[in-house]
């Protein structure tokens, strides 16, 4: 597959299980290695970086939040900017709470298991922008969240998004959810790409039988 992203924009990949979504996300900051083809970052490429270093410089948040539960929540949000030495790291953890949602004079000292699933997830998309990366991987970030959790975490991410105009490439299996935050929609089939587009184009002209098909499964018309 061939995929380009610009500066500022979030793209959206999607598709069943197995289609290669997390292998891809997971590429651009080397938690996986393509055997072949070239991945680049900020116009360089990925093989050629310490890939610790550039981990640090790109924001993660996995399906499952990766709190460490031994850690206080702005022990946890300051992990980047501790390994990275940046100055004032307990100030840029609090700063980061505060755009996720989660008043660092309330949450800052709590356990991770005194917060609920939204509000862990909210402190996980803190820690992933505390050191102010451009750059902000997400992996089904809000797939395990009730409805209504994941209904304010996107119109936080959306206000996020705006806000400090990040880079953002998420995964997600939920149709309705790619097409309310991405600029552009990336559907993967068994490791290929059938069609990538804006989410309207997408809805009105689909690409392929199969993506038509996805559609209607997930009740999208135009």
């Amino acid at each position: 597959m061939s995929i380009e992203i610009a500066p500022g924009e979030c793209v959206a990949l999607i598709g069943e299980s197995g289609s290669g979504k997390t292998t891809l996300l997971r590429s651009f900051n080397r938690m996986v290695e393509p055997t072949s083809g070239r991945v680049l970052v900020d116009g360089e490429d990925t093989r050629a970086l310490d890939a610790i270093t550039l981990r640090r410089r790109i924001g993660y948040v996995p399906q499952d939040g990766g709190l460490m539960p031994h850690w206080r929540i702005r022990r946890n949000v300051s992990l980047v900017p501790r390994l990275r030495a940046m100055p004032d790291a307990d100030a840029l953890a609090d700063a980061a709470l505060r755009l996720a949602g989660l008043d660092p004079a309330r949450f800052a000292t709590r356990w991770p298991r005194e917060l609920s699933g939204g509000q862990r997830q909210r402190a996980s998309i803190a820690r992933a922008l505390a050191a102010r990366p451009a750059i902000v991987l997400m992996d089904e970030p809000f797939g395990a969240l009730d409805a209504i959790t994941r209904s304010e975490l996107r119109q936080s991410f959306r206000a996020l998004r705006r806000e400090l105009a990040v880079t953002t490439v998420i995964v997600t299996h939920d149709l309705h959810e790619a097409i309310e935050l991405a600029d552009r929609i990336a559907v993967l089939r068994a490791g290929r790409i059938e069609q990538f587009t804006d989410p309207a184009r997408l809805v009105a002209s689909p690409g392929t039988e199969y993506v038509a098909t996805l559609l209607a499964r997930a009740g999208v018309t135009s």
